[in-house]
């Protein structure tokens, strides 16, 4: 299926691993100019090379923290009218709320809802300009059903939710939509990462609880970052124009509600 994107030029956040790198390559799959971002730059080009091998298109990259004035500024400077921006940062560690004082909020604040919504600002008004705009936000599953000890994530995507429901309102009839994708639980460095304090709990190690993890799932598995960056580069489809303001959840069939 051709989704009719070849040519257009994307900002992919958080793109060294991961889902980032998933949507990165299934972008430049379908012949998208990608501009990488991440924190760790050997990393990040091991990822722009294999981009650039795969799929010929042209990959840049603007290594730093996209949650900073700095980091948002390389990236638009080595992109600076993006057709498709891909929001997407590492999420806040899991805990209990009554350890976390007000830096722990503005750090998650920081990096899950007005990150964000600062990328947007700058090239929203653009792609209405130019005509077309898709905007794709990695939230979490947390925003359907909130997970306790993520909290801090829980607010701040939940946040940033609501801004775009708002937001993507507004800019859809000039032909650029803004949704969420709200991951559930895919094969990352993240999700071993959040299984840690349930395995310690029980006393497994992290490769038990992960099995357990797969068998509770619906599904019977963990997702494929493969899997969730086809549903992203569907997301940005020239003929994707009539959705907007969508939270769409990849989660195996975990929540179990009918909405």
């Amino acid at each position: 299926m051709d989704l009719g994107i070849s040519g257009r030029r994307a900002i992919v956040c958080a793109a060294s691993k991961g889902l980032g790198r998933a949507c990165a390559f299934a972008l430049a799959r379908e012949g998208v100019h990608v501009t990488l971002t991440a924190r760790n730059a050997d990393a990040l080009e091991v990822t722009a090379e294999e981009i650039r091998k795969a799929t010929g298109v042209t990959v840049t990259t603007a290594a730093g923290d996209i949650s900073t004035e700095e980091g948002r500024a390389a990236a638009l400077a080595a992109c600076p009218e993006p057709d498709i921006l891909i929001n997407n940062a590492g999420g806040p560690p899991p805990g209990d709320f009554h350890d976390w004082d007000r830096e722990d909020w503005i750090r998650a604040l920081d990096a899950n809802m007005l990150t964000p919504i600062f990328l947007i600002k700058a090239t929203v008004d653009g792609m209405m300009s130019r005509g077309f705009g898709r905007i794709v936000n990695i939230t979490s599953a947390a925003v359907k059903a909130p997970i306790p000890i993520l909290g801090l994530s829980n607010g701040a995507r939940t946040g940033l939710t609501g801004f775009v429901a708002g937001l993507s309102r507004q800019t859809v009839k000039h032909n650029v939509t803004i949704n969420n994708l709200l991951p559930g639980p895919f094969e990352t460095d993240r999700l071993r990462k959040t299984m840690e304090g349930g395995a310690k709990a029980g006393g497994r190690s992290i490769d038990e609880e992960m099995e357990l993890r797969r068998k509770s799932n619906p599904s019977g598995r963990f997702g494929d970052p493969e899997e969730f960056g086809a549903a992203c580069a569907f997301l940005c489809a020239a003929s994707s124009g009539f959705m907007t303001g969508q939270n769409i959840l990849l989660d195996g069939g975990a929540f179990p509600g009918t909405m």
